[in-house]
């Protein structure tokens, strides 16, 4: 039984996996479904595509990343080189990451002896499955950071047939996966704010650039001349289509908007179709195995568990965060002001950056200064107005 957690889990993976009885992947359409079935697309993955099935029980989620990330890209290399052959692969790969990240060698790495390329390949992979290891990834199941870990396959199959990558390709594939994602939440007929959190989620969860926003706002705006290879078409339509699921029902106006992007790669109607029943069975089977669809909504469940820690960091530190608050005349009048009328940007950009100074100095509060940690900022303002005395706050005077 393979241990991902613990050192030599890729050699065991390919001494289980290696048979000679083992048949070469070569149809690339079959292979991209039978992928997509497994769950790795979504972020969530329940089995591998393998003919020798892998014991998973007692697994954690980032085991299941591991050998599903690990599985898929030897599956890209089959479809690429035409060969099972598992050292040249993992020389392949292990060059292809570090072309991806390159680091300078230091004095004792030169000197002392090196990991071998399968323990280079286990540490690589996983630090790929926690991009960043904040309150996003660890209360969103690693739902969405997994479900960009595709981008990575891509590449993959890009650096084999040209034998280079760019973190360009990179950025760009990012971009136009979160502008499509963007735009396919657009196309709801019943917008709530957690349509909006969850557009916020998937921009945090990009690894090579730091997300602007995109002019584009129709899809004819939007430049896909990057997108030439079939499984980077497949892969878009397949993320929309989990992006607009976050509700658990396709509208109209959304079915609409997945067949427009196909018509844009010149795929069929009818792969949206299957797109779409893939993510119906995925949840239909795995929903009571899965916390990401034990909800109504999803996204739901992430906002109010993350309110609820935030109001148990809030109460804990109240004395602290009251004296520090009381220091700043200008913020304590923003909030107190907050709690009677809307901030405009201005003041809304002032109570967020000071704020972030005063969680500095407050050990318990520095998970709002963590990448992503920005999302909860206006958790933590909703709560705080309550802290405050009431000689400051002219909303319970008017209210009593």
């Amino acid at each position: 039984m393979i241990n991902p957690s613990v050192h030599g889990w890729v050699k065991k993976f390919f001494f289980e996996q290696n048979s000679e009885e083992q048949p070469l992947i070569e149809d690339a359409r079959l292979f991209y479904e039978n992928t997509r079935e497994t769950g790795f697309l979504f972020g969530y993955t329940t089995h591998f595509v393998t003919q020798i099935p892998i014991e998973t029980k007692g697994w954690t989620t980032s085991e299941f990343s591991k050998i599903a990330l690990l599985n898929t890209l030897f599956g890209i290399y089959q479809l690429s080189e035409k060969n099972r052959d598992h050292e040249e692969f993992i020389v392949k790969c292990v060059q292809f990451y570090e072309e991806l990240h390159p680091k300078r060698i230091g004095l004792l790495e030169a000197i002392l002896p090196t990991d071998t390329l399968s323990n280079k390949l286990e540490k690589i992979l996983s630090s790929r499955i926690q991009t960043n290891d904040n309150i996003i990834s660890k209360n969103f199941s690693h739902i969405l950071t997994n479900a960009l870990l595709f981008i990575d396959v891509l590449a993959f199959k890009k650096y084999l047939a040209t034998q280079e990558i760019s973190t360009k390709y990179l950025k760009k594939a990012e971009e136009i996966i979160i502008t499509v994602v963007n735009l396919a939440l657009k196309t709801k007929e019943k917008k709530t704010k957690y349509d909006d959190l969850l557009q916020k989620l998937f921009e945090s969860s990009v690894r090579y650039t730091k997300f602007n926003k995109s002019d584009s706002d129709v899809l004819e705006h939007v430049n896909f001349s990057y997108f030439s290879d079939d499984f980077e078409k497949f892969y878009l339509i397949d993320i929309a289509t989990m992006a607009i699921w976050n509700d658990a029902e396709i509208e109209t106006s959304e079915k609409y908007f997945l067949y427009q992007l196909a018509e844009k790669f010149n795929s069929s109607n009818d792969f949206v179709d299957k797109s779409i029943a893939a993510m119906a069975v995925f949840i239909s089977k795995n929903k009571q195995d899965i916390p990401y669809f034990n909800y109504s909504n999803p996204v739901k469940h992430f906002y109010d568990q993350t309110t609820q820690n935030v109001q148990t960091l809030v109460a804990r530190n109240k004395g602290r965060l009251l004296t520090e608050i009381s220091q700043s005349k200008e913020l304590m009048l923003l909030l107190t002001q907050s709690t009677i009328r809307e901030l405009n940007q201005e003041e809304k950009k002032k109570v967020k950056t000071q704020l972030l100074d005063i969680c500095k100095t407050i050990p318990s509060l520095t998970i709002f200064l963590v990448p992503g940690g920005s999302l909860l900022l206006p958790i933590l303002v909703k709560f705080i107005p309550q802290l405050l005395p009431s000689a400051f706050n002219e909303n319970l005077d008017k209210t009593k």
